[in-house]
């Protein structure tokens, strides 16, 4: 089935703002499916990260001296007072939570607004005569099985083909993938780059290496397993052209649409159905901080290069890079132009990529939050709260998802034990505002869909064994990167999906 029958295209929705500048590569010929071409040009610099704004040097000793005391205070403080410590820490939970609820109907209730308000009739626009190189930088690594899907999927899109500059970035030790990669039918002009050892092997490591070689006034990432829609550079080349020069980044939905075989991948279905439909364009309508998703983002290439590209030592390198950009006094916006791809199905794979994930998030709070006052002063008061909601929420909750569901049942099942009228409420109002973006998100109300909205309660707790094991991590491994295995879609399997959205994600390559 070609890559086309996989797409209905519904409509382009684009409220955002940003800077750019341009990218290149060294000296560099390759002969590819009998088509000689060579590059000369410079190479231009990414713009070196600062230490305050890199992962790299981890946890600086004033964040864990701060910690440490903050641990061993609670610990006197519950050996002095467990009582009164007890009902404290309850306090600031409920808090916590009543916040974080309270914050997330809002972006839900804005988002169903932005969807019902948007008037776009699904078309691209007319021929682009004068359209600009387009890089696509896709890393690779142990893919050699979906690399002719990930081919077709390339040669598919809507661009002309002396105007896309695509890098398949490869590691030089993965001598199976390189070989068949240099069999698979990527569109002219494809480059093999191939990645050297020595930073650390992380998917940002790659991309920042695809990223000087870059070409494009414009540049964007996949994933081996993405399936774009043709369309979607068209789309984001022509929002680019008509929106601020201070709108940099503009994202595109990603589509989980393999829900129908797993309970699991309906969940992370209809995950990326709120968090890409509903809750990014509800922060992109205010100009807030966006956690953008790890593959179908789109950069002006000079604003990428100016704000020193990825964090290398991040594991979740595009949360990182959203907060970066909001930062520089820049914005993210959002395009409903979607990137298909299959969710895990396998329990021990979903649990790796969401503890890094998790992991990631801890990573980039720790960076925002090394001078808070300076991140104050650059985000604002506003953007500042609200980056604090949507990333530390995104902490903070799974790692109180299974001790509340506990808590839940057992007081259900057991006497003298009560969430009483304001956790009731809590619970009410999380279940209530979880269901409304669940069933109004972008998407067919599939039968798999409405399973998934019905039975989330069963689902949210098992974020919490994700969470501890990426705290453990963080400690004792903060730079691995949990590799995410990939399979080839067989044709029968392939369906027409309507677009969708993710959680901050960030999908291995």
């Amino acid at each position: 089935m070609a890559p086309q029958a996989l797409y209905k295209y519904t409509g382009l929705f684009a409220k955002t703002n940003y800077s750019y500048r341009s990218v290149i590569i060294p000296s560099f010929s390759y002969n590819y499916l009998d088509t000689s071409f060579s590059i000369d040009q410079k190479l231009q610099q990414i713009t070196p990260l600062s230490a305050d704004l890199s992962f790299r040097t981890g946890m600086p000793a004033a964040q864990q001296a701060v910690l440490n005391l903050i641990i061993a205070s609670f610990g006197l403080a519950a050996l002095l007072a467990p009582v009164a410590t007890l009902l404290v820490c309850l306090v600031v939970l409920y808090l916590i939570f009543f916040t974080l609820i309270a914050w997330r109907s809002f972006l839900v209730l804005i988002g169903i607004c932005v969807r019902l308000t948007d008037r776009s009739d699904g078309q691209v626009r007319g021929a682009n005569p004068d359209a600009p190189i387009y890089s696509v930088l896709v890393p690779v690594y142990r893919e050699a099985r979906i690399l002719p899907q990930l081919a077709r999927a390339l040669g598919e899109l809507n661009w002309p083909a002396d105007k896309l500059d695509v890098q398949i970035l490869l590691e030089e030790d993965d001598t199976d993938t390189i070989a068949v990669a240099r069999r698979a039918a990527f569109p002219e002009n494809t480059r093999l780059t191939i990645v050297p050892p020595g930073g650390p092997r992380t998917k940002p490591n790659a991309l920042n290496y695809g990223l000087e070689r870059a070409r494009g006034e414009f540049v964007t990432v996949y994933d081996a397993e993405d399936l774009p829609h043709p369309d979607q550079l068209r789309a984001v080349s022509q929002a680019f052209r008509h929106i601020s020069r201070t709108t940099v980044c503009l994202q595109c939905p990603l589509v989980a649409d393999n829900g129908a075989q797993h309970w699991l991948a309906a969940q992370w279905g209809l995950e990326y159905a709120v968090q890409f439909g509903l809750l990014l364009p509800a922060l992109s309508t205010y100009r807030m901080p966006l956690l953008i998703g790890g593959t179908s983002n789109h950069f002006r290439t000079s604003a990428l290069l100016a704000l020193g590209g990825w964090d290398a030592w991040n594991v979740t390198e595009d949360a990182d890079l959203g907060i970066r950009i909001a930062r520089a006094g820049l914005n993210t916006g959002t395009i409903h132009i979607p990137t298909h791809e299959d969710a895990p199905t396998d329990f021990k794979i979903w649990l790796a990529q969401r503890s890094r994930w998790i992991k990631g998030y801890m990573q980039t709070w720790l960076v925002l939050m090394r001078n808070p006052a300076k991140a104050l002063r650059q985000l604002g008061f506003v953007r500042f709260c609200a980056t604090q909601l949507t990333l530390g929420g995104a902490i903070i909750a799974p790692v109180f998802f299974l001790p509340c569901s506990l808590l839940v049942i057992a007081a259900m099942q057991l006497d003298g034990i009560e969430i009483g009228t304001l956790g009731l409420s809590l619970l009410m109002g999380a279940i209530g505002i979880g269901l409304i973006g669940d069933l109004t998100a972008r998407g067919p109300l599939t039968t798999s869909r409405l399973v998934a909205a019905l039975t989330r309660w069963a689902y949210w707790p098992l974020h919490s064994p994700a969470a501890y094991r990426a705290i453990w991590e963080l400690a004792n491994n903060p730079f691995f990167w949990a590799k995410t295995p990939h399979h080839p879609r067989h044709a029968e399997t392939q369906k027409t999906c309507s677009i969708g959205s993710s959680v901050s994600a960030s999908p291995a390559a």
